[in-house]
């Protein structure tokens, strides 16, 4: 008699059937799958995330020289409220 898993690779579970399949899992494990399903959707080509880190240390180094001023956040969301008209 075939393992209970072995019908599953014929035919892909359902998210309901996740779901349910997860609901008794204990925290820590659902944390790991969870890390796992996002490191699949956010995977970023390694170049470009070195380029994105090298700008942002570019900026850091911009605001805590002086070379360039930040803008207080409460300032940054009248200006976004202004532009959508709220």
């Amino acid at each position: 008699m075939p393992a209970p898993n072995a019908y599953r690779s014929a035919m892909p579970l359902t998210v309901e059937q996740i779901v349910e399949e997860t609901r008794d899992w204990p925290e820590e494990l659902l944390v790991r799958l969870m890390d796992r399903l996002e490191e699949r959707l956010h995977s970023i080509d390694p170049k470009l995330e070195s380029a994105w880190n090298d700008e942002a240390h570019r900026r850091l180094d911009e605001l805590q020289t002086g070379q360039v001023k930040g803008i207080p956040g409460d300032e940054v969301s009248a200006r976004i409220r202004q532009i959508v008209g709220r």
